[in-house]
């Protein structure tokens, strides 16, 4: 049987208060078996129950900016139909203090048939705003919508762009205590994805309240401080963001049947036996069976400095010290390191297991790797990750795993497209006759 919804007051600075949350969706196989139902009540069920959420605890206070992440099925844009209030709980309660904009499914709250205009007047309204108020705030809702002579148009002609568009626009211009946003943004151009994000940001610095639910967890970890983890309809994690997304990353890693061998970057390899303290400040997932292996872990200039912030391509040098696992076979041995972007992206991967001239066959169980490649990454910001692994068998086994050892940029003196930046060499002939070399 379902259970009756319940309403509890949170204070005045809880802007979402859930309690045991659910959600079950009641599965008929076959159509008439609904009606079936409605004429048999209780006697004998013809459905299936499907809980798309389960026992969901959560508060989020003013100001904050949570992440929802999870794979496709996992209860996020039920979670947020819910405290939209388009949809109601089985059980347990939704509370939310203050006026919600909400950007969920693409087109919803728009009528087809009125323009673009009319649907913004619209919308703006049943988010509380008065007429006057609308008017004085249309010019704004027009401008950053950047739509043109087509909000005067039905939205039936609009592209999924558009809709975008004119929905955040009008969300963004109402005043909301929370804003709630799906993945409706990923349909719009790269552009005005960036603009949308910057405008979420300014939102939050000004104390709106954010939930925003994203598959791109380099966007979730820019705008959110806190991010929750759906699997399966239940709350798995719930927690700063870099931890909880961290975590995220490394169940999709493994739950991927990518194989994990991925082409390595040509470079120099060197073992030898310098040891300095790794700062562990801000690793954001760290495991293993052989914790504290990895003494220390960087990258340094062609001096040895290690730094923050490398140039133009530069020589790099991640350097990876470690003790030798106690019980570790040294022939299936290897030391490797991952750069990744904040998206997760594994962008340059290598290891020792790729070189045939590294051996641990030293009479020392402490040993430094040195793997030195040109920088050739573009401009932003990147992460360090570094692994002590088993190669005896297909699947590699993890000693220690590091994920965030060293956060670092790279800053180019150009503006240049691309992620990548490799040498390239460039020619120019020209075709009139005989073939002629421009130097």
């Amino acid at each position: 049987m379902f259970s009756k919804s319940t309403v509890s007051a949170p204070n005045d600075d809880t802007i979402i208060s859930l309690h045991n949350l659910g959600k079950c969706y009641r599965i008929y196989d076959k159509p008439h078996h609904r009606l079936m139902q409605g004429v048999l009540g209780w006697r004998k069920p013809l459905y299936r129950e499907y809980w798309a959420l389960r026992d969901i605890d959560l508060e989020v206070g003013k100001g904050e900016s949570i992440g929802i992440i999870g794979r496709n099925g996992s209860g996020k844009s039920t979670l947020l139909q819910l405290i939209c209030g388009t949809a109601t709980p089985t059980n347990g309660s939704v509370h939310v203090n203050g006026r919600i904009a909400a950007l969920l499914e693409l087109g919803a709250g728009f009528n087809p048939e009125f323009t673009g205009r009319e649907n913004a007047y619209m919308n703006a309204a049943i988010l509380g705003l008065s007429h006057v108020e609308i008017e004085d705030r249309f010019d704004q809702i027009e401008a950053f919508a950047e739509i043109g002579r087509f909000i005067d148009q039905p939205v039936k002609t609009y592209s999924s762009g558009m809709y975008v568009r004119l929905a955040f626009s009008v969300a963004i211009h109402v005043d909301p205590k929370l804003l709630v946003v799906d993945e409706a943004l990923s349909v719009g151009d790269a552009r005005f994805q960036i603009k949308c994000l910057n405008r979420i940001k300014s939102l939050r610095d000004s104390g709106v309240t954010i939930f925003y639910v994203s598959h791109d967890v380099s966007s979730v970890r820019t705008l959110c401080d806190r991010a929750v983890w759906l699997d399966g309809g239940v709350m798995r994690l719930n927690g700063s963001v870099f931890p909880v997304t961290a975590q995220y990353m490394e169940y999709l890693f493994d739950a991927s049947e990518t194989p994990v061998d991925q082409p390595a970057t040509a470079v120099d390899v060197n073992i030898v036996g310098e040891l300095e303290p790794m700062n562990r400040a801000k690793p954001v997932n760290h495991w293993g069976s052989h914790l504290g292996s990895i003494e220390s872990a960087g990258i340094h200039d062609v001096l040895g400095e290690r730094r923050d912030a490398f140039h133009d391509r530069e020589l790099l040098e991640v350097r990876i010290a470690f003790s030798v696992p106690h019980g570790a076979a040294r022939d299936t041995l290897s030391v490797a390191f991952s750069i990744k972007d904040l998206k997760g992206s594994d962008l340059i991967v290598s290891s020792s297991a790729d070189s045939d001239v590294v051996r641990f066959d030293g009479h020392t169980d402490h040993y430094e790797a040195r793997f030195r490649f040109e920088n050739c990454l573009n401009t932003g910001q990147y992460l360090l990750v570094v692994a002590l692994e088993e190669r005896a068998g297909a699947t590699i086994q993890y000693y220690e795993y590091i994920e965030g050892a060293h956060y670092f940029s790279s800053v180019q003196s150009k503006r240049l497209f691309g992620l990548f930046l490799p040498s390239i060499a460039q020619e120019m002939h020209a075709l009139n006759g005989a073939m002629e070399m421009i130097r």
